[in-house]
């Protein structure tokens, strides 16, 4: 029998990981709940964002799907930090969310090494030898398969809040996952209870928009595919995004009601996103702040298309959320069509996993996206390409794809999520990479496109004009052509690359004696890094809480800065010598 992958779940991860799975040559079964929600963007119609941008260019070099999803439904672009070094510039595209979603049906069902197939995954069959051999659906039915990749979202055990309203769900009219969650704990997972959340969407034509300060795109418009691809998706028409702003007011009615949030109620026990809170931990956490920003993001071209209200997530009962959005500048008449809510679910803890996110207990079985842990389209998409491209190589007999922190922010992610878990939704951020100054959007394709060539992932032509590209940016960086000459878009590359020649020799070296290349150093069980000098107490809580054994350990512990671990280092080489002393 051919071996056969399986993919539970159409989002943003199972997208990735069918895809790869079939780059790869691998059929694939996709088992969706309904195929009409395949590739949604149920949350902010975006992709991309500070460091999210860099996970898309990495997609994309890694010959993945979202880079070019995002650019053919793209209706507004901007590309943030622009003020910082090139290291930090991060593309973030609005998407018209019908055409993302229509777009990705039709990749996903027109592929001819892809069956999608209708249906709630209940359990993950397991073999007499203890390797996957499938997944049985709810109505009893089984589908075989070597290969098991799990990327729920938020439908494992969720539940739907609003106010005191429970509703189970993965999301609004979706039902959860429920039976799977259960199974998976008795396979041994350990799963810990999450909680992420969306705001109101709102009726466009109830706005007042003469009131509102209009932010158009940037010039040229960003794009995740370069300008010489030639399958590049061509423009759709712009729409502009709007801001406006919370005040006092709408504070105060937020903090009266402060109670009927089932957040605060107890209602919710999963712990939600520190970096993306909704509006009543906003006022609760920085009390002092007299108004929060909120963007008005269209979702769509279409005339109907709801507006998005990037700033106010909430879970308060819907009538408190008509007060508030209706005490906010510009707001004052808005119609809300659907109130926001928050969803508790449940994810596996990522350390029971290997860095090519498959299960060692279980041969065969993979996890990829909000089931591990993170938040964000873009987490998802790369660990699904990630842990997609895992499961076929493995039923191929070839080695697995795995990146380093060094390599890739999807490195980072990955061996974040394995070596130290998390206690919170992950959302990715430039300062979770040490080596941030080799991890640049602009050279994504520099960095990762021989790795995925060499596995299988894009293939030769498009491997070859890659080359060229790069040939043209060196011949600017080394002045064998002249910039002038040359189209602005490789010029910005070679730039960045002259820019941080420097810097990126010297972490270079930093990587080669964090991995041991030049020295990897032994660090005592009983080290106190509260007294170590130069170390702040974040990173000495970081180092007390894991313990690692070695600096390359130390290295490999999320969050932990370039100056940190050379701090770690520096003690570690004066402990050396005083046991040589010693000695």
């Amino acid at each position: 029998m051919d071996a056969r992958m399986i993919v539970v779940g159409a989002g943003h991860a199972g997208l990735e990981a069918a895809f790869a799975g079939a780059r790869l040559g691998v059929a694939v079964t996709v088992v969706t709940g309904s195929v009409g929600t395949i590739g949604q963007t149920p949350c902010n119609p975006s992709i991309g964002g500070v460091a999210k941008g860099h996970l898309v260019h990495e997609i994309h070099a890694l010959g993945g799907f979202m880079g070019k999803a995002a650019d053919a439904c793209a209706i507004h672009g901007r590309k943030l930090n622009l003020s910082k070094g090139p290291a930090v510039h991060s593309t973030r595209l609005q998407v018209d969310k019908l055409r993302y979603g229509a777009f990705a049906q039709a990749a996903i069902l027109d592929h001819p090494g892809v069956v999608v197939r209708e249906g709630l995954v209940v359990a993950v069959e397991v073999g007499d030898d203890g390797a996957v051999t499938g997944v049985r659906l709810a109505d009893g039915e089984r589908v075989a398969g070597q290969a098991v990749v799990v990327t729920t979202g938020t439908f494992l055990g969720g539940v739907l809040h609003t106010g005191s309203t429970k509703t189970p769900g993965g999301r609004v009219g979706e039902a959860p996952a429920t039976e799977l969650s259960t199974q998976l704990a008795t396979l041994g997972f350990r799963l810990v209870r999450l909680k992420t959340g969306t705001p109101p969407r709102l009726d466009r034509t109830t706005i007042d928009w003469g009131a509102l300060e209009a932010q158009g795109s940037d010039d040229p418009f960003p794009r995740f595919c370069a300008p010489d691809e030639p399958d590049a998706p061509p423009r759709l028409p712009e729409a502009h995004c709007y801001i406006t702003h919370t005040n006092a007011e709408v504070h105060a009615l937020i903090r009266e009601r402060l109670y009927e949030s089932p957040m605060y109620s107890g209602q919710i026990e999963g712990v939600g996103p520190r970096y993306c809170p909704s509006i009543e931990d906003k006022v609760v956490r920085f009390a002092d702040r007299e108004r929060h920003q909120i963007f008005l993001e269209p979702e769509g071209l279409q005339p109907d298309a709801l507006i998005y209200p990037n700033g106010i997530s909430t879970s308060l009962p819907a009538e408190v959320q008509v007060e508030m959005v209706r005490g906010i500048a510009g707001l004052e008449a808005a119609r809300i069509v659907r109130p926001g809510y928050a969803v508790e679910y449940d994810a596996v803890d990522a350390r029971a996993l290997n860095h090519a996110l498959a299960s060692d207990a279980i041969p065969g079985l993979a996890f990829a996206g909000q089931i591990n842990g993170t938040s964000g389209y873009e987490e998802a998409g790369i660990q699904g390409l990630l842990a997609g491209a895992n499961a076929a190589l493995r039923l191929l007999g070839r080695e697995p794809l795995e990146l380093g922190r060094d390599q890739a922010y999807g490195g980072v992610l990955v061996d974040d999520l394995v070596t130290v878990g998390c206690d919170e939704p992950y959302r990715m951020f430039t300062s979770r990479a040490e080596y941030r100054l080799l991890l640049r959007e602009d050279n994504a394709d520099e960095r990762l496109a021989g790795i995925a060539h060499a596995h299988g992932l894009i293939p030769t032509a498009r491997w070859e004009r890659i080359l060229r590209r790069l040939e043209r940016v060196a011949a600017c960086v080394d002045g064998r052509a002249n910039e002038e000459g040359e189209e602005a878009w490789i010029v910005a590359k070679a730039r960045a690359r002259k820019t941080y020649a420097g810097y990126l020799e010297r972490q270079r070296r930093e990587v080669a004696r964090i991995r041991g290349e030049t020295g990897n150093l032994p660090l005592p069980a009983d080290l106190d890094y509260f007294a170590i000098e130069g170390l702040t107490r974040e990173s000495a809580e970081r180092l007390a809480r894991v313990q690692p054994s070695s600096t390359a350990q130390a290295a490999r512990i999320p969050g932990m800065t370039p100056a940190a671990l050379s701090c770690v280092w520096a003690h570690a080489r004066i402990l050396k010598r005083q046991r040589a002393r010693q000695n």
